[in-house]
């Protein structure tokens, strides 16, 4: 009997066995090159501080305090990143900010203890909050000009209610959470409470219904209203999470200073505002990022940090923030032309 003869086997069809690409090249495809760039200039700065200063900048005291103060403003910041994202723009933050400190920090206010300097911060805050939003999302008010009036309102406010002069903070537990004994594992409460806030605001804009919901009002708010989207409420809801935002940064800061001043917040709106727009977030909305905003604020902490070690006067910090600024919108204004 003759054997079957099988036929030609077609090498064309063969399949050669690749090796796996490398774990890191697959992270460095999927992580976004803003955060990267990001991270390269705080390295640099990091890196300049501990030539031009070794001793001081590198100390462990130092970059406490440099993360501390960051904290506060970086809770502000996440709250800015939300209101952006949406097409929005609060200019009132500081001003909320100084308002709630004050106003939790006065005798009658005291009386009540840690829980009540915690829950006015945070009341007055959101009631900020909520009078920009109503404003905005059912007066037809510009944000600008809303925000703009709460601003000086709220300093006029916090100036009446000091009669410029500053509120001491007697509470020994609120006092406590700024000493090194309360520090967890070398890291101060302040710290925590900031990166909290991070991982949750993060978490709401990019794992959540409300964060999907806030990027589609600020990319097109006609669609996002024919997609069933109740654009006035969600825009209620942003300004609410703002002077949430304002009333939390109030009481660490009252915890950081140990008092109440109507000048707290000073130019905390540019501050957040910058720290948003550098790390990736459009003033036209639609698109932005928790973790870029807050290493933007990393950013500029580290640079007034490194400025004081140098004995740099102030407005050179003022000039290299706003040269900062204008070079991160241009990129932005390139990557948008581009895309």
């Amino acid at each position: 009997m003759t054997q079957p003869v099988s036929p030609p086997r077609d090498s064309s069809t063969d399949t050669v066995p690749t090796a796996e690409p490398p774990a890191w090249r697959g992270l460095l495809a999927r992580a976004d090159v803003r955060t990267l760039s990001l991270l390269g200039v705080l390295a640099a700065l990091v890196v300049i501080g501990g030539i031009t200063k070794p001793d001081e900048f590198l100390d462990t005291r130092n970059l406490q305090l440099v993360l501390t103060q960051a904290s506060v403003i970086g809770v502000v910041t996440v709250g800015m990143t939300f209101v952006i994202v949406s097409g929005g723009i609060d200019l009132s933050v500081g001003a909320i900010v100084a308002l709630a400190s004050v106003w939790a920090t006065t005798v009658a206010t005291q009386e009540y203890g840690f829980a009540g300097i915690l829950f006015t911060a945070v009341v007055v805050g959101v009631g900020c909050g909520l009078v920009n939003g109503v404003l905005i999302a059912y007066g037809a008010m510009v944000p600008f000009i809303a925000t703009l009036a709460m601003l000086a309102s709220a300093r006029g406010l916090a100036l009446q209610i000091t009669d410029g002069k500053t509120q001491i903070v007697t509470v020994p537990s609120v006092l406590d959470l700024g000493e090194r004994d309360a520090y967890v594992l070398g890291v101060p409460p302040l710290v925590l409470v900031f990166a909290l806030v991070t991982v949750v605001g993060w978490l709401v804009l990019n794992r959540t219904t409300f964060g999907r919901r806030t990027v589609a009002v600020g990319g097109n708010p006609e669609a996002a209203r024919l997609a069933g989207i109740d654009v006035r409420r969600q825009r209620l809801y942003l300004y609410l999470l703002s002077g949430l935002c304002c009333g939390i940064a109030a009481f660490l800061l009252i915890v950081l200073s140990g008092s109440g001043q109507n000048t707290n917040g000073n130019l905390y709106e540019l501050d957040a505002i910058a720290a948003a727009i550098i790390g990736g977030t459009l003033l036209t909305g639609g698109r932005g990022t928790i973790t870029g905003s807050v290493l933007g604020v990393l950013i500029f902490t580290t640079i007034t940090n490194i400025f004081a070690l140098n004995n740099l006067q102030s407005d050179v910090q003022q000039i290299a923030k706003g040269a900062i600024i204008v070079a991160a919108v241009l990129v932005q204004r390139r990557t948008a032309s581009t895309t």
